[in-house]
């Protein structure tokens, strides 16, 4: 029990620090940079990289994919540096918090899923890599970018449980934050109303 109570602190510490890491919008500033506008009043209005393909901006997209994937890269990185692997998999959780809820968009972020991607290659990338071609055999095969976020997330706890069981209740969790920000596109897909890869 000391030991727990000991190693409070630091976990908090790097909590905040993750949290501050994910919360940085950058799917927000790049498109101010570039010129494209105010993400919020362009598609669905999210901040993420699909969002900002809509603005007619490759560049802008891949951008956005890149920075928001590295919070959470970063953010595990460094807490696995200085504090251990514990600590590690906090921070990943809270920098995918960041990004969902950001400070400064007042709690109103994205969806996480480059931010996921950048959590699980830090953590436990072949966890990251399954994920990944899931999500790429998805959208390939029903160009529903938000079903593949979907069956991406959903593989992440399953391939945690059969082979990494240390992340399994990591990945659990990032899933379940991937479900609840997608809701309203559960529903559009549900009523055949999503729109597909490409579509504005």
């Amino acid at each position: 029990m000391p030991d727990i109570i000991n190693s409070l602190p630091t976990f908090a510490l790097w909590a905040v620090i993750a949290y501050l890491i994910g919360s940085i919008p950058s799917g927000v500033i790049i498109a101010r940079v570039m010129g494209l506008g105010n993400l919020r009043d362009i598609g669905s209005g999210n901040i993420g990289a699909t969002n900002v393909l809509r603005t007619g901006s490759k560049k802008a997209a891949a951008l956005t994919l890149l920075f928001d994937a590295g919070k959470g890269l970063v953010a595990v990185l460094l807490a696995r540096a200085i504090a251990g692997p514990d600590v590690a998999q906090l921070a990943g959780f809270a920098a995918m918090i960041g990004h969902c809820f950001p400070v400064w968009l007042k709690f109103n972020g994205g969806k996480g899923v480059a931010t996921f991607y950048g959590v699980l290659f830090g953590v436990i990338w072949p966890v990251g890599l399954i994920a990944a071609v899931a999500w790429l055999a998805t959208a390939a095969l029903l160009r529903f970018s938000s079903l593949a976020a979907l069956v991406a997330a959903l593989s992440a706890p399953i391939a945690g449980f059969m082979g990494w069981p240390h992340v399994f209740f990591l990945t659990l969790a990032l899933c379940a934050l991937i479900f609840a920000r997608h809701r309203a596109n559960i529903h559009r897909l549900l009523a055949g109303e999503e729109s597909k890869i490409g579509q504005k």
